[in-house]
């Protein structure tokens, strides 16, 4: 089984130091296998607040975690115009990782990062050409048995941001991406972007999107909230390639702590979920839960 973390939207320059120190004592007393964290890690990506995140996430390696890091559109700068489109990453390149798409493969999983960010756009991502095909490359030379995870910033689908049901924008290249996730056996899609925790079958979003499952974290580390929604993570454990278990890990506003918790089994490709019984598991209620 791997234990993996996957934080987003941590946002220093609009965080808060309290959680941010309760991230690294609870990723400390649990010890996940991996560490994820998909993008966003600035406000507004300023040199100071790119020095901060590069604190923690060394605290982090120095207490022994590994980390899978991909950048989000609030790591490219927006009023340094200069910067925007002529080095738009250079930043994040410097302070947080020199790598763009990291792969990290172990006995049980294979998580390959996508960069979604791109200058030419203020929030919306896009995935090119070049990363669909290193996708299918990745993903062709893994055993059929391992448990397959894309990671981005944006998620690859239109997704619910609302109460009221409305949608995003999918990301760019948005159907030649889906055909590619599909076709490289992708069983989780990992993302961030909005604040919000959901999970969902990639089949009841797009027809013909294969047998992911989407999953989507909220901010944990912020204090731009949506909807309410407070400070939360997610705990997951890949089981093989057909069984997930998530678990949502939520700011209680002193601490964070178990709160849902799922289970999703893959029976002939397609995901069937069950609420575990979780008798440690404070039922902090958020706006959006997995679904």
């Amino acid at each position: 089984m791997a234990r993996i973390a996957h934080l987003s939207d941590i946002h220093f320059g609009a965080h808060d130091d309290r959680i941010v120190r309760a991230t690294e004592a609870w990723l400390d007393a649990n010890r996940p296998d991996l560490v994820i964290i998909s993008g966003d890690f600035t406000q507004r990506a300023r040199i100071g607040e790119f020095r901060a995140a590069s604190a923690y996430l060394d605290r982090l390696r120095r207490a022994g975690h590994r980390l899978l890091l991909v950048p989000g559109n609030h790591d490219i700068p927006l009023y340094d115009v200069a910067a925007r489109f002529l080095a738009p990453l250079d930043r994040y390149e410097r302070h947080i990782s020199d790598t763009l798409c990291p792969w990290f493969e172990n006995d049980e999983v294979a998580v390959l990062g996508l960069n979604t960010a791109r200058s030419l756009t203020i929030k919306d991502g896009r995935i090119n050409h070049e990363q669909i095909a290193l996708m299918r490359d990745r993903f062709s030379r893994v055993s059929p048995d391992k448990m397959r995870i894309l990671v981005t910033h944006h998620p690859l689908f239109a997704m619910p941001i609302g109460k009221g049901g409305e949608l995003s924008e999918a990301v760019g290249h948005h159907d030649d991406a889906v055909e590619a996730a599909c076709a490289a056996g992708i069983h989780i899609a990992l993302a961030g972007h909005f604040h919000r925790t959901y999970a969902e079958e990639a089949r009841k979003m797009v027809e013909k999107a294969g047998d992911a499952l989407v999953i989507q974290a909220g901010t944990a580390t912020s204090t731009r909230l949506r909807n309410d929604e407070p400070q939360s993570f997610n705990w997951i454990h890949a089981n093989g390639s057909a069984d997930v278990e998530l678990q949502v890990v939520v700011w209680d506003g002193a601490g964070f702590t178990r709160g849902n918790h799922i289970r999703y089994r893959s029976i002939d490709a397609v995901w069937t979920r069950e609420d575990c019984d979780d008798a440690d598991a404070a039922r902090v209620p958020l706006s959006f839960q997995p679904g």
